[in-house]
């Protein structure tokens, strides 16, 4: 493996690419951004924080996982079905005799669906498809899988692209979105890994958590800082649970998808205990049992991350409802702990639950920031509990999130002097690129994506929308006024 180290001038710089979600054919103006920003940067390392792959994608909707422990495509979305009708692409029936057989088993301890599909093998129920190709003969679930993982290295393929172009190394660590697809982290893992200068190890404590020792630029071998990579976790709830909850999930699937009745996954306890123990280990390695400078990635973000913001009346312009737990509160950032250059443009999506994460890297030691994505529209770095608490927004273009010229990757720069001394900014589409991508409109309905009453809220908290929809119920309230007017 790669042997990470600060360059002779002391540095070292790091690119955060977060929610690239997209399917087997990668949209270019993913890939021309990721090109530009590794252009512009020249980074050491770069680290995909979760939701590479759109798992919800009509690509994988014979496959589809809603939750891990399901069978693959037994509960798809609504709104994939539609998408799918969109874009021509026919689910395939299946028989069900042997659903129990079939069915997944898999737990937080043994992710590996894959290996349940495959050994039930002798028993796999067909799939026909609903179309009269021919290619769509009767089809078994195992092939179907193996459809799956190809599709997989396409997506993995067209977003690391660029970096294997520019021999950069790189690691990844999995979101609530990933496993969707029907594959799980676990093997996701050793798809990463037929890649070149993927850094993902395997004998990681589990997928997505590991860290990345990054040595002094003297060729001692001493660990100046270290990467840390989280497995933040998907949905919180338990597979029964998941169960019990479908109905409700039938009839309003769109709003569960989005944090689900449970909501979101967290940190296992395992993750929680290897941020001490991986500092002592590196400490040893050292030779002074010390804590090395460290910062850590993941996907989700922990509760303390509305600790960066400030509770706000409800019509204060460009405010955003809180979420969940924080639901009824409206918030803004606090720029007192904010960096310049800090953007808030929606809820902070964590887990219900707080299981001391962050209390756990201050009792550690060593580490001075931690970065996820998740929420697409956030890209502000704020100082809450002694540590820095930071978003890069989503690099992607076939998902939600903000306006094209604010879509971008975090870069990062360090001094082996200073690890915790950082200089990060955001390289956007509008500085590499231009202001606008090659289908504004998709971004536009992206941007204003309204999926319940809070997002409505929230878009009329937005001065600019407030403003087009004041004008156009004035100019129809004239409109009728004029129409009264005439007919007397």
């Amino acid at each position: 493996m790669t042997n990470l180290r600060f360059r002779e001038d002391g540095s070292f710089r790091v690119l955060q690419m977060a929610d690239i979600q997209d399917g087997p054919n990668v949209l270019p103006d993913t890939i021309r951004l990721i090109r530009e920003a590794i252009r512009k940067a020249d980074p050491d390392l770069v680290v995909f924080t979760g939701d590479q792959i759109r798992g919800y994608d009509p690509a994988y909707i014979d496959t589809f996982l809603r939750r891990r422990g399901e069978e693959p495509g037994a509960r798809v979305r609504a709104v994939t079905e539609v998408e799918a009708k969109l874009r021509g692409i026919k689910r395939r029936a299946r028989n069900r005799v042997n659903n129990r057989l079939l069915a997944m088993k898999s737990d937080g301890s043994n992710p590996d669906v894959q290996q349940t599909a495959s050994t039930a093998s002798t028993t796999s129920t067909l799939v026909y498809s609903t179309t009269s190709d021919p290619q769509d003969a009767p089809t078994t679930l195992d092939e179907l899988m193996d459809e799956t993982r190809d599709k997989v290295r396409r997506t993995f393929a067209g977003f690391l692209g660029p970096v294997i172009e520019a021999e950069v190394p790189f690691a990844a660590t999995y979101g609530n979105h990933d496993f969707q697809c029907g594959i799980l982290a676990d093997e996701q893992d050793g798809i990463y890994r037929e890649f070149p200068g993927c850094l993902n190890p395997v004998d990681s404590l589990e997928p997505g958590t590991f860290a990345l020792p990054i040595e002094a630029s003297d060729g001692s071998g001493r660990v100046a800082m270290s990467v840390m990579m989280v497995n933040s976790g998907d949905y919180a709830g338990k597979p029964e649970e998941n169960d019990a909850q479908y109905p409700a999930y039938v009839v309003n699937p769109r709003g569960l998808d989005l944090a689900d009745s449970d909501g979101y996954g967290t940190p296992s306890p395992e993750a929680i205990d290897w941020l001490g123990a991986v500092q002592s280990e590196l400490g040893e390695r050292n030779g002074d049992g010390k804590p090395v400078p460290a910062i850590a990635f993941q996907h989700i973000p922990p509760q303390e991350f509305y600790d960066c913001l400030k509770e706000v009346p409800a019509w204060t312009p460009n405010a955003v409802e809180g979420a969940r737990t924080h639901a009824g509160h409206c918030y803004v950032l606090n720029h007192e702990i904010c960096r310049p250059g800090s953007r808030l443009g929606e809820a902070i999506g964590c887990a219900d639950e707080n299981v001391g994460e962050v209390d756990a890297l201050r009792e550690a030691g060593g580490y001075f920031a931690l970065f996820c994505g998740h929420d697409h529209k956030n890209a502000f770095v704020g100082h809450a509990h002694g540590i820095d608490l930071g978003y890069a927004p989503t690099c992607g273009f076939e998902c939600y999130g903000p306006k094209s010229r604010y879509r971008g990757i975090r870069l990062f720069e360090f001094h082996e002097s200073n690890p915790a001394g950082y200089v990060t900014r955001m390289l956007t589409w509008g500085d590499l690129v231009g202001r606008y991508s090659s289908n504004e409109v998709r971004v536009w309905f992206e941007d204003h994506c309204v999926t319940g009453a809070i997002s409505m809220r929230n878009e009329l908290r937005r001065p600019q929308v407030f403003a087009v929809l004041s004008g156009a119920m004035s100019l129809g309230f004239m409109a009728v006024i004029r129409s009264l007017v005439k007919k007397r």
